[in-house]
């Protein structure tokens, strides 16, 4: 694997574990330093900086405070000196039937999936520079709800689409790229290849089968790269055909 984002700084939320955890491990196999936050998972972050080594770092922060963003981005910089790449993975998803949702969960889910895209954007726009990098995780749910009880979920990404592509128009001019990654079904936790969503999903994919997380992320250390300096305002769908 080539050194590709050697003398990179990334940060990456929601990054101690699933898809966030694989993103973390690629892009330092790529030679960046890796700050990424966590929430409730910190065994797991700390276990995966210790494993990283001393150019990543584990930092708490919950994505829907502004303020814990911004002091992630202020520490990232002041650890490692600069900040070129910003992956916005955190994310919440509650599943119901309308009947059951409300206009907390409303809130909830917009303010961790949409406006801390905005918060963290905002909080690395003054270190960001030519070349630099945001790439958001999505999902195929803002263009299409395979089952009932995704409204919620479903427009919050849907949201994210429409954020990505106004913030690579006001980015675009300074040489700042941004883009958004749509995964599809990936075996994680909170998604698991086995769990009670794969017998309806599974069949809906023209290749019939979930993705792993290293295929998400392989998709954004692309992006992240020197070879993507032309691609932005897009949306990256990897769902194994389920919207073909």
């Amino acid at each position: 694997m080539t050194q590709q984002l050697a003398g990179r700084t990334a940060l990456v939320t929601g990054g101690s574990r699933g898809i966030g955890a694989a993103i973390v491990r690629r892009l330092a196999a790529d030679g960046a330093s890796v700050a990424f936050t966590y929430n409730s998972s910190k065994d797991r972050a700390e276990a995966l900086a210790g494993e990283l080594g001393p150019r990543t770092a584990a930092l708490p922060a919950d994505s829907s405070d502004a303020e814990a963003l911004q002091a992630a981005v202020t520490t990232t910089v002041e650890t490692f000196g600069s900040l070129d790449i910003l992956v916005n993975n955190a994310g919440v998803a509650r599943f119901a039937p309308l009947s059951d949702l409300t206009l907390d969960h409303f809130d909830e889910m917009f303010s961790v999936n949409v406006r801390a895209i905005f918060a963290a954007v905002k909080a690395a726009d003054p270190h960001l520079t030519r070349g630099s990098r945001i790439i958001n995780i999505g999902s195929v749910n803002g263009d299409v709800s395979p089952f009932p009880g995704l409204s919620i979920y479903s427009a919050s990404k849907a949201a994210v689409s429409g954020l990505t592509r106004a913030l690579a128009r006001d980015l675009g001019p300074r040489g700042i790229t941004v883009n958004n990654v749509l995964p599809g079904p990936v075996d994680t936790d909170m998604n698991p290849a086995d769990g009670p969503f794969a017998g309806v999903i599974t069949p809906l994919t023209a290749l019939g089968h979930y993705a792993v997380p290293d295929d998400i992320a392989t998709a954004v250390a692309f992006l992240a790269s020197p070879a993507a300096h032309f691609v932005t305002g897009s949306d990256w769908t990897i769902d194994g055909g389920l919207t073909a």
